[in-house]
């Protein structure tokens, strides 16, 4: 069993000298394929990648995107944001609480959790600052509530994680809605609970009277914007329509909304939407693709049927198992992007979530709860750093120390749907 240590010393030297993550994966696969089968590496590889992007429903996953691209040129994230503060008005810390919840929006329209850090957090952290807010509440609110984008349809990672894994993108979208809800509501009730305990977070002269005419002219920003999700979602979960059908419509519909109710798509903003689109699909594909040559690699030298015996012959309990494993993904989604992890492990963890009796399609939304940890937890939580990049006003150190309790909140209910696996699969079971 030395070729594969040697084939994972050289995937980690290549990521440690800066190489990029597709080209530490390919080559790494290569490397360990040519060690097993000679010269025939080189025709499993391009076997692998193909093998792995000839997926119907991979066809999601660049058009999501492009709906998302679409939808962010548009002021549709500052009018969710508006949106939710004028109906959540009354609430005590009711400007941070519209944090999660048009960030929980927003993520139904992206899928992306940065964007929904950048597209929030630049005009929530000025005005809750404006309004006498703890600097802390305010870091802590926005980081943490970005990373509701992965989990909350339509997911990226959820796509991908289905693609690897065979599960249905559709009941993996279904099943992350009831989570990614829980968490939404988890965090906007700790928020709630912090302000009443510490009431100079968030000072109670932001709750001027909102009348039912303010509030329905609030949503006039962003009925169609919501009517797309709800139209794109609704076809998915009625199954009338594939989660590819789906997005093809919601790109569709996202560049009507940019370009003919909100009129922002000029030549060179429709360029670089079509431009910024490509990039990430391109790259996301290429890593996917990649990342199958190792997988492929690990396969065929019983990788992932050593690492279950092994697992499995410590005799520890099932759950104590899956917290190991729970906190390894936490710990490594600290240090490498989603994407990369879920095509890497994937391979290597599913064989032993199953062999424990789990559900597959359960693992997947859980595997994605982790990784809304991994990008907030510190010291190198990729939404932390998104965050000072729109909020120079904030210092790096203070954004780490704001996410540490709202990271805690994101621990208790991740271990909800640990504990409760049939909280995740209740509405999968129900409406398959």
């Amino acid at each position: 069993m030395i070729e594969p240590v040697i084939v994972v010393i050289v995937l980690l030297a290549l990521i440690a000298i800066g190489a990029p993550i597709f080209l530490a994966l390919g080559a790494a696969g290569l490397a360990g394929l040519y060690m097993a089968r000679g010269s025939m590496a080189f025709f499993f590889g391009p076997t692998s990648i193909f093998g792995q992007l000839n997926s119907f429903e991979l066809i999601a996953l660049p058009l999501f995107i492009l709906m998302g691209s679409f939808l962010s040129v548009t002021p549709v994230g500052r009018n969710l944001f508006h949106a939710v503060v004028v109906w959540l008005n009354w609430l005590r810390g009711s400007l941070a609480i519209s944090t999660v919840g048009a960030s929980a929006l927003f993520g139904a329209v992206s899928g992306v959790s940065i964007a929904g850090v950048a597209a929030v957090g630049s005009i929530a952290i000025p005005q809750m600052l404006e309004r006498g807010y703890s600097r802390r509440l305010a870091a802590g609110s926005v980081a943490s509530a970005g990373a509701l984008a992965m989990l909350i349809p339509p997911s990226v990672p959820l796509i991908i994680y289905g693609a690897v894994s065979s599960v249905s993108v559709a009941d993996l979208f279904i099943g992350g809605l009831i989570p990614g809800l829980a968490l939404a509501f988890a965090l906007g009730l700790y928020i709630y609970i912090r302000v009443r305990i510490f009431p100079e977070e968030a000072p109670a002269q932001e709750t001027s009277r909102i009348t039912w005419g303010q509030r329905l002219r609030a949503l006039a920003g962003i009925w169609h914007a919501a009517l797309l999700v709800v139209v794109v979602l609704g076809t998915i979960y009625s199954g009338i329509a594939t989660p590819s059908e789906a997005a093809a419509f919601g790109a569709l519909g996202a560049f009507v909304i940019a370009g003919g109710i909100f009129r922002v798509l000029d030549r060179a903003t429709l360029l670089r939407v079509l431009g910024q689109t490509a990039r990430v699909s391109g790259a996301i594909l290429l890593i996917i693709g990649c990342a199958r040559i190792f997988g492929d690699y690990l396969n065929l030298v019983r990788v992932p049927d050593t690492i279950t015996s092994l697992l499995i012959a410590t005799e520890l309990p099932p759950v104590a198992i899956l917290l190991l494993v729970m906190l390894a993904m936490v710990g490594l989604g600290m240090l490498v992007d989603a994407v990369s992890l879920i095509v890497v492990t994937v391979p290597i963890l599913l064989p032993v979530v199953t062999a424990l009796g789990y559900d597959p399609l359960w693992f997947g939304i859980i595997l994605v709860m982790n990784l809304e940890i991994a990008v907030v937890t510190p010291p190198v939580g990729l939404n932390l750093y998104a965050l000072k990049g729109v909020a120079p006003m904030l210092r790096i150190e203070e954004i780490i120390r704001s996410v540490l309790p709202f990271v805690g909140i994101q621990l208790l209910t991740l271990i909800v749907f640990v504990l409760f696996p049939g909280l995740a699969l209740w509405l999968p079971n129900l409406l398959g």
